[in-house]
Order: C-alpha cells, then structure tokens, then sequence
C-alpha cells in the first residue's frame, strides 16, 4: 500500500499544479491589448472618444458678451427661407436662467478658424460675410464668404496676412447672410466672442509630443473650443469613415447642444 501511495500523490499533486497555471494564466490571455488587431485599435478609440468631454470654462469678467448661436430666418418678403436647420455657429456657449445665451470660447493661437453650418448654396444669390472686430468695434478682418455646394459645415480662418490676436483679448466676429438683394430684409447672422489664451508649459509640451487624436482630447479638457474643435475636424476630414472620430466630433457637438448638426458634412475651405 505504501508503494502504491507514492504515484498517486505525485500524480494529484502535478494536476493541482497544472490547473493553477491555467487559472493564474487566464486574466492575461483574455485580456485585449491595443494594437493585437485593427478591430481591437477601433475598440480602444471609441473607448477613448467616449470618455472625451469638453470643459465649459468660466465667463470672461467684465460685461456678459451675449451672442447668437443659430441664425433663426424669418418668414419675410425678400428674406431667408426657412431651411431644416438654421444658421449655426459650431461654438461653446452658455444659457443663463434669463434665457440670456453667452457665446464665447478660447484658442490658444493666433490665426484661428471658425465653423459654421451653411444651409444655403452657391447656386443662391445670397450675399455672406465673416466680420472680426476687437473690442472697441474696429474692424480687424472682413472677408465675403461663397457658399457650398450642398448644405453643410464650412470653415472660415483668420488669414495669417491679418492681425494675430493678442493675448487676454476679446474679439467679436459675426457671420452674416444676406438674402434679400435690396437689402430690405433684416439678415440672418451669428455671433459670438473669442479670446486667444496661453497654457500652462507643462500642457505646451504635452500638445507637442503627443498625436492629433489625443491633442484634441487635451484642447477639450481644458476648455479650448477652438482648437479642440479645428483639430477634430482636421481628424475627420482625414479619416471620414472612422466611426471612432464621429462618435468624437457628436460628443464634442452634444456638448454644446448641437447634436442636430453632427451628421452634416464637413467642407474644406
């Protein structure tokens, strides 16, 4: 009986041994890693681009700089035509408990770009105009506008042959279209205001090592609408049928209580 023990205890004992290294094994095996296949990389970015969120930073001190989000066209001789969506700038915004809305946001650089969404097209004899005025309303950039083939996201950028904005600054744009051709009907226009800001070093240096996917992500944390927004577009218009940078750039709008805009496309300039 004693010689018979022996293997049957070396035999249990290895089972057990065995089965512990299945058991401690199983977490690593079943555990994804980025990068094992391009599906497990999608994943991982749509993971990333819901768990984006944008920062509303504070009001400006100083007088509330007020603002229009959506152009609003109104049923009048000569006027705009009501559309499926108005006029709308793509920007930060905040509505106050008096229905006052406030549009403003920052950027960090000096020629930055706009975004709006154009419901007219070129085939229409409407006049548009993109206006930058500091603060004291003098005119620092006035450009005519053509509109788009279909209806969609356009950009306007302040050209690097006009005045850099300077730091701590408020400057107002407006962007405005003009239907009626005699000019007897009020336009249809947005508004809004923006600030060029500096970061912090440490953030500086972080934006210049990293890739644009993740520098949009900083720009949003911190409350950059600008450049979060210009920087994703820039992704999109690059990778159009990445479901992860849609999934970015509807969050980035629901945010600002855009999500009807969205699905509209993105022109190029």
């Amino acid at each position: 009986m004693k010689s018979n023990s022996q293997p049957i205890k070396l035999f249990i004992l290895v089972v057990f041994s065995c089965t512990s290294l299945l058991v401690s094994l199983t977490p690593v095996v079943a555990e994804p890693t980025l990068g094992s296949s391009p599906s497990d990389r999608s994943d991982a970015k749509t993971i990333l681009a819901q768990a984006t969120t944008f920062n509303q930073p504070a009001l400006p001190p100083g007088p509330p700089p007020g603002g229009r989000v959506r152009g609003g066209a109104k049923r009048s001789i000569g006027g705009c035509p009501i559309t499926k969506h108005d006029l709308t700038a793509l920007v930060s915004f905040t509505k106050e408990a008096n229905s006052v809305i406030n549009v403003w946001g920052k950027t960090t650089v000096e020629h930055p770009s706009w975004f709006f969404y154009v419901p007219y097209t070129k085939d229409l004899p409407y006049a548009v105009e993109f206006v930058l005025q500091d603060r004291d309303s003098n005119e620092i950039y006035k450009k005519a506008i053509a509109l788009p083939e279909k209806p969609g996201v356009i950009s306007v950028s302040l050209p690097t042959t006009a005045p850099a904005l300077e730091i701590n600054k408020q400057y107002r744009w407006f962007f405005t279209i003009n239907c009626d051709q005699e000019k007897n009907s009020p336009p249809t226009y947005v508004e809004g205001v923006i600030t060029r800001v500096e970061l912090n070093p440490a953030i500086v240096k972080e934006l210049q090592t990293t890739e644009l996917q993740k520098r949009y992500a900083i720009y949003a944390q911190n409350g950059i609408w600008y450049d979060a927004l210009t920087t994703l577009a820039q992704l999109r218009q690059k990778n159009p049928k990445d479901a992860a940078l849609q999934t970015e750039w509807q969050n980035l709008l629901g945010s600002t209580h855009l999500d009807d805009i969205a699905a509209e496309p993105i022109f190029s300039e």
